[in-house]
């Protein structure tokens, strides 16, 4: 099953073109897959629609998986960014739960180290690509650094990158063209990159964090810094306009998902992911004409055990 064309450019960003976030829902795709919307109750045509897509998803990347590592040829890296509660966790949990461990890895990237922060931006999410055949999961990313300090230029004091007061455009411009030459770099080597912005709003981020204060159940997801990032919206928001409009690029372009209903949310990010590997044309590798032999007297030999 493959996501509809319609849809996935719906969501992308065009390399070269605005992310236009304030005209982008953050309920649903225009092009929507998911059947009329039921207007006298709960929506459980729609979310089940999404539920079985999601699975048929989930078994389509196991076995592309499998192809992938077999091959040993491609790697795919996945990008996850966005606003606190936005489902990022939720999301990696569900659409990766074919994947066989081995063979994947979730790395995510919170307050930089005393030793990372000797290094530059880059350098923390370098050293831990995903190697050919594998398959990398960035729960955020080196894109903090150009969102998180964009919002907070004071961070940038830490690395002795804070020149003169604010940093100007041309430092941002630079950040962005850096990531830009990086993913470039990651794709002529043959690393695929799949970058979602999960497009959650501010309606629907007090409503989940409401959820985690009033469950007992879900109080440790909660954190005061939230409520306080919370209150910096609007500039995080425009952070988010310019850098991936910036950084949308034929070999790594940004999707930006809907993020309000989770059921939707992750079928279309499954969808996503399988038509980035679905792209690399991957095929069961041949076997030579040597191995066939071998294995055919292999299996003469263990059909003759007693």
């Amino acid at each position: 099953m493959k996501l509809n064309k319609e849809v996935l450019g719906e969501m992308r960003v065009k390399p070269g073109g605005s992310a236009s976030l304030d005209g982008r829902s953050t309920k649903r795709v225009a092009a929507d897959w998911l059947g009329p919307q039921d207007k006298d109750g709960p929506d459980k045509q729609r979310k089940k629609v999404a539920e079985e897509d999601l699975q048929e998803f989930v078994d389509e990347l196991s076995a592309a998986q499998d192809l992938l590592w077999a091959n040993g040829t491609h790697a795919l890296l996945i990008v996850l960014q966005a606003m606190d509660a936005a489902g990022k966790d939720g999301t990696i949990k569900h659409v990766m739960s074919g994947v066989n461990p081995q063979g994947c890895r979730v790395e995510s990237f919170k307050q930089p180290s005393a030793e990372e922060l000797g290094h530059d931006f880059l350098w923390r999410c370098s050293k831990v690509l995903p190697e050919l055949g594998a398959i990398s999961i960035f729960n955020r990313s080196y894109y903090e650094d150009v969102l998180v300090t964009r919002v907070h230029p004071d961070l940038l004091d830490r690395t002795h990158e804070r020149r003169n007061g604010r940093p100007d455009e041309k430092f941002w411009g630079d950040r962005y063209a850096d990531i830009n030459a990086f993913e470039h770099h990651l794709h002529r080597n043959r690393t695929r990159i799949v970058k979602v912005f999960l497009h959650v709003s501010k309606e629907e981020q007090k409503k989940r964090f409401l959820s985690r204060i009033e469950d007992p159940a879900k109080n440790w997801k909660f954190s005061v810094a939230d409520l306080a990032e919370r209150k910096h919206w609007d500039e995080y928001q425009g952070a988010y306009e310019e850098a991936l409009s910036a950084t949308s690029t034929a070999w790594a372009p940004w999707y930006v998902v809907p993020a309000d209903h989770k059921y939707a949310l992750r079928a279309l990010v499954g969808g996503i992911v399988v038509d980035a590997i679905d792209q690399m044309g991957l095929k069961s590798p041949e076997v030579a004409a040597d191995d066939l032999a071998v294995l055919a007297k292999t299996k003469v030999e263990l059909l003759a055990e007693t």
